[in-house]
């Protein structure tokens, strides 16, 4: 038994590691994501730079320059997701917000380099740009800041990196801004020089581009909440809970892109030790289920309330005491006071997993919690029905300590 205690204390804390853990493997894999990031716009900003000064493309060196920003935001986003992925004493809730602050000043290079690039636009020489040396340059960087754009995009989703997110968006605006410049390059040689308008045109896709990225992490820096749809979830799955009566308060923040959580529950059951049990049993599982959940904090209220709620198996609505919990064709749910026992309602609700030839307990087990019961009469001690109720903090009563007839 002794061994067996100490299998499942050492299993259940690998299990409060794992989401740490978890956290620490996608910073890394964003750290390569943005190194590579670094050394792409390093080659953009280098090869449209030298066509536009050789071709005498107005466009083109524009578009270079938001190239060339791009570099400082790329060093800026791997410098964040490498301080994201630290820890010190004096920041508990982690250095994940590091991450926000790259974003925000991707966000800033963005804008500068529209403005440099819309008074290029404006106050430039106006010229032929020489096709033969232009044209080739902006074609290859359009194909490869598209691709790569895509290609970072999903590596943010998926890792959950709001810095990743910034620096694709990044380059998917440089794409745009790359394809009106090939735009206007193409219509070059039927006698149209419109290389001024089309840098104007990159100066207002690079500033929306910058301004959504801006607003974005200024949220993220102002503690902005989960959105409500999650939030709504995760109160939902909360309250799900056999014990949990309501969530009474939810504070919820971003870190990063991932999530903090601070919540009140108000439990039924006149046990303290009952109520931290259920409570520090729902931070694991919110943090096993919600991925991009950093840090779950339940505090309980608990008290016995006026009513209890329990759960019998029988073998027939107003028929004999069954002892077999994930088998009993029926179960009896009764509502009682809670001082003296006295049944207020009773209602029978039928067993539709007895004859399921797979995970039986395990889908009774799951039934019976949906019945939210605060004590489930029992007499194996060992079946999954069992086990999962009482982790759930259910009492379980013997049969033989019944003082009453159940039906």
């Amino acid at each position: 038994m002794k061994e067996k205690r100490v299998t499942a204390a050492s299993s259940t804390l690998r299990d409060d590691a794992m989401p740490h853990k978890q956290s620490q493997r996608k910073l890394a894999a964003a750290r390569k994501q943005a190194a590579i990031s670094i050394l792409l716009n390093l080659f953009l900003a280098l090869g449209k730079g030298i066509a536009g000064i050789l071709s005498g493309s107005a466009a083109l060196l524009g578009d270079a320059i938001h190239s060339a920003t791009d570099v400082f935001a790329s060093v800026a986003v791997f410098v964040g997701i490498w301080v994201a992925g630290h820890e010190h004493p004096s920041f508990p809730y982690g250095l994940y917000k590091a991450e926000t602050v790259a974003a925000l000043i991707t966000s800033i290079a963005v804008i500068l380099a529209g403005y440099e690039i819309g008074r290029q636009a404006i106050f430039g020489v106006s010229g032929l740009p020489d096709v033969r040396i232009a044209l080739p340059v902006a074609s290859i960087s359009l194909v490869i800041a598209l691709g790569f754009g895509i290609f970072q995009l999903r590596a943010g989703k998926r890792l959950d990196s709001p810095a990743l997110i910034a620096d694709a968006r990044d380059y998917l605006a440089d794409s745009l801004s790359t394809a009106v410049v090939l735009i206007s390059l193409l219509v070059v040689p039927l006698g149209y020089n419109v290389d001024r308008l089309a840098a104007g045109i990159v100066c207002l896709f690079v500033f929306y581009a910058g301004g959504q990225l801006f607003i974005g992490a200024l949220k993220d820096l102002l503690d902005a909440s989960i959105d409500r749809e999650t939030e709504r979830e995760i109160i939902g799955f909360v309250e799900e809970h056999p014990r949990i009566i309501r969530v009474k308060k939810c504070f919820s923040r971003k870190a990063g892109g991932r999530f903090l959580l601070d919540m009140d529950v108000v439990l039924h059951t006149p046990s303290h030790k009952v109520a931290d049990l259920v409570a520090d049993r729902l931070e694991k599982e919110l943090l096993h289920r919600y991925p991009r959940l950093i840090l779950a904090r339940i505090r309980p209220h608990y008290s016995p309330g006026q009513f209890i709620r329990r759960v019998t198996p029988v073998e027939s609505p107003k028929g004999e005491l069954s002892f077999h919990l994930a088998t009993a064709p029926w179960f009896l749910v009764e509502v009682m006071l809670t001082e003296t026992r006295e049944v207020k309602r009773r209602q029978f609700v039928e067993n539709r997993y007895k004859d399921a030839k797979k995970r039986k307990g395990l889908l009774v087990g799951r039934l019976l919690l949906k019945l939210k019961p605060d004590e489930v009469v029992a007499e194996d001690k060992e079946s999954v029905a069992v086990i999962l109720l009482k982790e759930a903090g259910v009492d379980m009563v013997q049969p033989s300590s019944l003082t009453s007839t159940m039906i």
